[in-house]
């Protein structure tokens, strides 16, 4: 798997050239994204191409309209990652210039598409646009892939179990409405904020509640509140509980992002920090005094402990060993039997970062693309029983 950045103008290396691609912003890498690259694979494994996902950085509206431009919701560092984790097997990135955003549908079709990577197939959603001004729709790239005999997939709309159609703009408005439970539920996974720990005031270690105030965030940030969360300080995992918002009580009106991760003892400043967003505890308010405001963390944190767990407990002091061993049990007992296969053909080879290699070896009745549209389906259960782990990556 790669992850490669190139100017439009450029060949692309030899190995994101000749696949089945899809194409998209891909902000948030929501289910719906999701069931999209499953396809992708799909078509890939039936063609014996690689799977090749591509993206933008910057975003086009940055450029285009950036006075309407929001935060997004994933940087493309974390994007590609979270492409890749879900089998694709190569992300490019293209540089977003006006040049490139000034090309018509058919021009970026002729010279993206057609000469510089040399597509075998096309899979992409029902609201895809492209070309200048968004003037080629899913009509035009279908017209335009018959002209040139070049396979088209069109994935229809991913709908939530209540009859809610997936999508970015959803994911962003419950954020803003604080509802992180929500977002999760579109996204298959916890939000995520990540940043560099600052030095703050240090007002929290005077009161016994020490935070790490997270800075420079590129992505956006969810409604002022109180929340329940897990943060990775590098590899590891810690139960916290985080603020978004001024500091009322000291009568700071700053906006922050602070998050107290229960029971740890270092230093992080300078540090990068990812925050997972696990539910809402309460809204951002001004207590009485410095003991009401104590008195409130107390509650806060043991809510936190309730939500996400304890540092202290067993699940979290499990060695890398027992974590595999917990992985590979979940996925005998969930897995195997619905791919009607020999557990003792799953075996987890590696797990770094949050991330776990699971190898498949025969036996499966299938190609790798069925695997992983199952895999999609269990993930999210996967996190919530062994929340060390955040993403499946499956070989055979």
């Amino acid at each position: 798997m790669a992850t490669v950045r190139v100017d439009w103008k450029e060949m692309p290396p030899a190995d994101c050239r000749g696949g089945a691609i899809a194409i998209g912003n891909f902000d948030g890498v929501h289910k719906g994204h999701g069931a999209l690259f499953a396809e992708l694979i799909r078509r890939a494994r039936a063609l014996n191409v690689p799977s090749v996902a591509i993206t933008f950085d910057p975003h086009p509206l940055q450029l285009l309209r950036p006075e309407q431009f929001q935060p997004v919701l994933t940087t493309v560092a974390d994007r590609a990652d979270l492409m890749q984790s879900q089998g694709v097997d190569h992300v490019l990135i293209l540089q977003t210039t006006p040049e490139l955003l000034q090309l018509s549908a058919e021009e970026f079709f002729e010279q993206i598409i057609r000469s510089r990577l040399a597509a075998r197939a096309m899979v992409e959603g029902v609201n895809f646009g492209f070309g200048r001004q968004r003037q080629g729709n899913i009509d035009t790239l279908r017209l335009l892939c018959n002209r040139s005999g070049l396979e088209l997939v069109v994935v229809p709309p991913f709908m939530t179990v209540e009859g809610t159609m997936v999508s970015s703009s959803r994911v962003r408005a419950a954020l803003v409405g604080g509802d992180v439970t929500a977002a999760a539920e579109l996204l298959g996974r916890p939000f995520r904020l990540r940043g560099i720990v600052g030095h703050g005031q240090k007002r929290g270690r005077t009161i016994g509640f020490p935070t790490a105030n997270l800075e420079h965030i590129e992505t956006l940030i969810p409604r002022d509140g109180v929340y329940a969360v897990r943060a990775w300080p590098e590899d590891s995992l810690w139960p916290g509980a985080a603020n978004i918002g001024p500091n009322p009580t000291f009568g700071e009106s700053a906006h922050k992002v602070e998050c107290h991760l229960i029971g740890f003892q270092g230093e992080l400043i300078g540090q990068s920090l990812a925050v997972d967003f696990v539910a809402r505890l309460r809204d951002t308010r001004s207590f009485a005094g410095v003991d009401a405001l104590v008195e409130q963390l107390k509650k806060d944190v043991e809510a936190a402990r309730r939500l996400v767990g304890d540092r202290e407990n067993g699940d979290h002091q499990k060695t890398a060993h027992d974590l595999r061993s917990r992985v590979t049990h979940f996925l005998i007992e969930e897995l195997a039997p619905i791919l009607q296969m020999d557990g003792r053909n799953i075996q987890v080879f590696d797990i770094q970062n949050g991330v776990a290699r699971v190898q498949i070896q025969g036996g499966c009745n299938g190609c790798p693309s069925s695997v992983m549209a199952i895999i999609l389906g269990l993930e999210q259960e996967l996190r919530r029983k062994i929340p060390e782990i955040r993403y499946l990556e499956i070989g055979s």
